[in-house]
């Protein structure tokens, strides 16, 4: 039986040529494939979980979960607790804070990518890293013993001047204290400003050569490079990077639990205030949790921190998805 000849032609449109896939390509997206979905079952476990342990004492509640703001879960006979004060100080301390650490972050990661020299950019870089390396509870030692009377005649002038607008009023503690939540919102700052700063010199460095230099070739300057090329080019890359950072400082919860006093007043929207978020509220009452009941009351105030960061993700994707159909 005659062999055909080898045709050394490539294969035509109507023949794609066959692709070859390895043992080892098989292995890898098997594995990736098994990370991606245990990841998703991981999640989907937690939020099971505390919903089944949350939903008896949601039932036994005798207040409104999500609109009181009364909290009285040490009796197991008598839960009635509201989530509503816990995460307004939650939002308005985490927003406080990253309106503070975004444009420090923006400007540090500009500073490092397009105006500092290579030697310097290194070394300043390696430092603001090294900020993700301090425990909370650093922070919130530092905050409290060390910020805190630091602050106090900041916050009593900004009391007395600018005292007639909501942010700056008397608060529900003693604002000579400094267990506030400027306080605690400063020292989220800086715990964020390594997060946002390290993701934002990232996407920043990637801007294309071509385009910078063309730039350039055409007579702009540095700041204009930045502002017409950098910066539209790294937009997408800050948002995600300050999304991040605020899901970092929603659940952050030692450094806040040391600084912010708690209270028995409601929370006013003052920047004075103190009070618990949803994660130093269940980190104190930690040890107590010796009924089923009273512990789902924190557990269900988790959930709903639980779910907060996942509308978060969602608004920066969101945002991200809509930029690059425009693009």
């Amino acid at each position: 039986m005659e062999s055909r000849p080898h045709d050394p032609r490539p294969p035509s449109a109507d023949q794609p040529a066959k692709v070859i896939v390895r043992p080892g390509d098989r292995i890898f997206s098997g594995l990736a494939k098994s990370a991606g979905i245990l990841i998703v079952v991981m999640i989907a476990a937690i939020g099971v979980f505390l919903l089944a342990q949350a939903v008896p004492s949601l039932i036994a509640n005798k207040a409104n979960f999500l609109f009181s703001r009364e909290w009285v879960a040490g009796d197991p006979t008598n839960l009635s607790f509201g989530v509503l004060d816990l995460l307004l100080v939650t939002v308005f301390s985490s927003i406080f804070a990253l309106i503070i650490a975004m444009p420090i972050s923006l400007g540090i990661a500009l500073f490092l990518t397009q105006y500092a020299p290579r030697r310097l950019a290194r070394p300043f870089a390696y430092v603001i890293d090294l900020l993700a390396a301090v425990p909370s509870i650093i922070y919130g030692l530092w905050g409290a013993v060390v910020l805190a009377p630091t602050l106090e005649p900041v916050t009593g002038w900004l009391n007395s001047v600018f005292g007639w607008l909501f942010l700056f009023e008397t608060g529900n503690v003693d604002r000579s204290i400094g267990q506030t939540i400027f306080t605690a919102g400063i020292v989220l700052a800086v715990m964020l400003l390594p997060i946002i700063t390290a993701i934002s010199r990232e996407v920043f460095e990637r801007t294309p050569t071509m385009q910078i230099e063309g730039a350039l070739a055409l007579g702009a300057t540095r700041w204009e490079v930045v502002r017409t090329t950098v910066l539209p080019f790294g937009k997408a890359g800050y948002i995600s990077a300050s999304m991040l950072g605020l899901g970092r400082a929603l659940g952050e919860t030692i450094a806040v639990m040391i600084i912010l006093a708690t209270t028995s007043r409601t929370f006013g929207w003052s920047l004075f205030d103190g009070g618990d978020t949803i994660a130093s509220k269940i980190a104190r009452a930690a040890a107590e949790f010796n009924d089923p009941r009273s512990a789902g009351a924190y557990i269900a105030a988790g959930l709903v921190l639980f779910l907060l960061t996942f509308v978060v993700n969602a608004i920066a994707r969101s945002f991200i998805v809509g930029k690059k159909e425009y693009e």
